[in-house]
């Protein structure tokens, strides 16, 4: 089974829906794979994903309403098989707090192999709903190619 965390600041906006994607299309696609989310920061700990993100997903058929927000522990780099940040701001955080002996694959999700970018996935917490429907499109978008290079 693939371990796969996903990581953005808070865990309430882009890194839940992150993990809620890509469970719904590894479901889809019959494939073992075991995704969590977590923030680099403290902020939002225990809390529900942001009600936009639940919106936005809940609008294509996948539910994170059971994700409570967290935040990256020491454990996680030897737990996953890929750590892979939102941006790359929590990229640098993510490598800063890595373990020497870590055996995850700590990379940016829109930037997980050479020759391929999808870019930053930018944070919608501080605007509308235009930026959380482009947040559900670019997560599709990676974690569809994501799957596809991780199972070939």
């Amino acid at each position: 089974m693939m371990k796969v965390l996903t990581v953005c600041l808070g865990n309430i906006c882009r890194s839940p829906a992150a993990q809620g994607i890509l469970e719904y299309l590894a479901k889809e696609r019959g494939l073992d794979l075991h995704v969590e989310s977590a923030g680099t920061a403290a902020f939002h700990i225990g809390k529900l994903p942001d009600a936009r993100s639940i919106k936005t997903l809940k609008s294509v058929g996948v539910d994170i309403t059971q994700q409570r927000a967290r935040q990256v522990c020491v454990e996680d780099f030897h737990e996953f098989d890929w750590i892979v940040a939102m941006d790359s701001e929590n990229l640098a955080n993510l490598k800063h707090i890595r373990p020497l002996s870590s055996k995850a694959s700590v990379v940016m999700f829109g930037c997980y192999r050479d020759g391929v970018d999808f870019g930053e996935v930018a944070d919608p917490y501080y605007g509308g709903d235009a930026g959380f429907e482009a947040m559900k499109v670019q997560l599709f978008s990676i974690a569809d190619d994501f799957l596809a290079h991780a199972y070939e």
